[in-house]
């Protein structure tokens, strides 16, 4: 939409531009760090406006409702990722679109870029894009009914993500070393689209180290790894169903993105995905002190 502005202002840290024309026709473009593109979010309508002081009355007031800010934030962020082909699937653009990343990151920080993020305890929120390619990856594991492990769920995006994919009556853990980030994720999960399959039961969140996995709830159809192990553990290829799938970052100072299949007699393939940067998957001492 192209607009000849006669008057602007800005409102707190996002710009808003309207035209002299007497149909006025208005644009709101946000600048605020937590998007990383100017002109990414455009919310446009007409209406006559008789004073400025009227036009920025119903700016706020849509700034202030949940889908004038975040909301469209997040969906122009998987649009994003579907323009240059990251998103191919629209349920994993759907479920990205359902669970607000802004919910699962430090309030202020730039939560649509598409970018890893520290999130403390030399841990990191990885990139949406990664985000996409590991659903992607994982989609066909992912359906109503199964059972998920996620190894190393930090502030527990992903980990909603595989709850809405799975449903009500699939299973989700989520399980993170770091007690401070276990209980962090469980706080964001609270305010997300996944609220209720927390609160069911079917999604849950424990203090444990990774590579050991959570036998308890095993065998999974899906397992997603967000660290990067020197070699697949055992206990995780263990804990995989026969015809189940994991992703997983393999590797020390060169990491690749592998997929690890588990055929029905026991047997696997791996193949490489793309090289990736993960953070090791390695004890909490280990982390905390690197």
């Amino acid at each position: 939409m192209e607009i000849q502005s006669k008057q602007m202002m800005y409102l707190g840290h996002d710009l808003i531009c309207w035209s002299s024309m007497k149909q006025k026709t208005i644009a709101y473009f946000s600048i605020k760090a937590k998007y990383h593109s100017v002109a990414s979010i455009a919310v446009g309508f007409t209406h006559p406006y008789p004073s400025f002081q009227d036009l920025r009355r119903s700016i706020v007031a849509i700034l202030g409702s949940k889908t004038g800010a975040s909301v469209n934030k997040n969906k122009a962020m998987v649009e994003s990722l579907q323009h240059n082909g990251v998103i191919t699937s629209s349920k994993v653009a759907e479920v990205m679109e359902a669970i607000d990343r802004g919910l699962f990151v430090e309030s202020g920080t730039q939560a649509y870029v598409d970018s890893p993020m520290q999130i403390g305890y030399n841990a990191t929120i990885s990139a949406p894009h990664m985000h996409a390619t590991c659903l992607e990856l994982l989609e066909q594991h992912l359906q109503p009914g199964m059972r998920v492990l996620d190894v190393g769920s930090g502030t527990g995006y992903l980990t909603a993500c595989f709850a809405i994919m799975v449903g009500p009556h699939g299973h989700v853990v989520g399980v993170e070393h770091i007690p401070e980030l276990v209980s962090f994720s469980i706080e964001n999960i609270r305010k997300s689209a996944a609220s209720s399959l927390l609160k069911e039961g079917s999604l849950e969140v424990h203090i444990a180290d990774g590579r050991l996995g959570w036998p308890e709830l095993a065998p999974y159809d899906a397992i997603h790894v967000g660290a990067a192990a020197p070699e697949i553990p055992q206990p995780l290829i263990e804990q995989l169903k026969p015809g189940g799938r994991m992703v997983i970052p393999v590797g020390t100072h060169f990491q690749d993105l592998k997929v690890f299949d588990k055929m029905l007699d026991g047997s696997f393939t791996v193949r490489t995905i793309t090289s990736v940067r993960y953070v090791p998957l390695t004890s909490k001492d280990a982390q905390l002190r690197s």
